[in-house]
């Protein structure tokens, strides 16, 4: 899909980074957000749009293509009077599952000219991890661990190498996620059900928000059934988190040893990107809805990083920040070329 022709590049500047329109998009599963803001900056309108699903996965392309465009309108047409017919200069998307340098980014990367009207050079398609790492650390080194359905890490240097730790799909690689956790939660209340663990207030818990009854000697054989409906996948277990940080919260100890072992496994990824990068007490911004909503995990997360040496940060910003970071980048970087080209 041919990328239409450059409505900048044919204007010289001298006009400044801020008198440009940019715009950065964090495109999710059950929604897109667009956020737009000047060149230098200042953040003037924010809407949603529908979310995206993989781009090899049926209808995806069609669904990532409508995600940016109707995320964009909303956003326009809530920009002040002054800025509603300045055209978009420059755009960044971060979307989970697009991986730097694959087929995918490529393909990504063709369906945005297409949807946004700009051309390759002020526009960047990436996976959602580099946005947020470009949000929450603008500048110089630092490690960003995202965890919800699923986990990702991942980390810069002060010279400007990534490296990345899990991520790797639901179903090889959630240590430390959602679903990981209320997968181990299910798996021991089956054990509690047959004999293999003591039974406790866990297994009840855990059944009942299956809507299954403890008391039930078939509830086994249903939940066994209803892990393999394509409808329950990763998403499935993931909802059972709440009820294991629940009952850690109470006291209980098995889902306080099911929380404990996943923070372990998200301190392994922060050690793995550490040493790969050979970063030395590296700041740590803790992202996703585990991290930010399950406080025995956060907690248990945090005195793990303290093990490391690694510092607990506030992200600079979130993964709509980083997107309008890295498109102002792109511009600045293209309208240099132009005014170099002129002279």
């Amino acid at each position: 899909m041919a990328a239409p022709a450059d409505p900048v590049s044919e204007v010289i500047p001298p006009r400044p980074l801020g008198a440009w329109l940019v715009a950065g998009f964090d495109a999710g599963q059950t929604h897109t957000r667009c956020r737009l803001a000047t060149g230098d900056g200042a953040v003037l309108a924010e809407a949603e749009g529908p979310g995206v699903v993989h781009l090899a996965a049926p209808g995806g392309p069609e669904r990532f293509i409508a995600a940016l465009r109707q995320s964009l309108a909303g956003a326009r047409v809530r920009v002040p009077e002054a800025w509603l017919t300045i055209p978009l200069a420059a755009a960044a998307v971060g979307a989970s599952g697009i991986e730097a340098g694959s087929p995918v980014q490529a393909e990504g990367l063709t369906l945005a000219a297409a949807a946004l009207g700009l051309p390759r050079a002020r526009l960047a398609v990436t996976g959602d991890e580099r946005t947020a790492l470009a949000g929450a650390f603008p500048e110089g080194p630092g490690i960003v661990v995202i965890c919800g359905t699923g986990t990702i890490a991942l980390g810069r240097d002060g010279q400007g190498r990534h490296h990345r730790c899990a991520g790797w799909g639901w179903l090889l690689d959630g240590a430390g996620s959602t679903m990981d956790i209320g997968r181990d939660a299910l798996a021991l209340s089956l054990k509690m059900a047959d004999g293999r663990e003591p039974d406790g207030p866990l297994r009840l818990a855990i059944w009942q928000a299956l809507g299954l009854d403890p008391r039930d000697p078939g509830a086994p054989q249903r939940i066994k059934a209803l892990v393999v409906d394509p409808a329950f996948g990763a998403a499935g277990f993931a909802r059972l988190a709440p009820e294991v940080n629940r009952l850690a919260a109470g006291g209980d100890r098995p889902a306080a040893v099911i929380l404990e072992r996943n923070a372990e496994a998200l301190v392994a990824m922060v050690a793995a990107v550490a040493a790969a990068l050979q970063l030395r007490d590296p700041p740590v911004a803790a992202l996703g809805g585990g991290l930010i909503h399950l406080a025995p995990l956060r907690q248990c997360f945090e005195q793990g990083l303290g093990r490391l040496g690694a510092q607990l940060m506030e992200p600079r910003g979130d993964a709509c920040h980083g997107a309008l970071h890295l498109a102002a980048g792109l511009l600045r970087g293209d309208l240099e070329a132009l005014a170099a080209a002129a002279d």
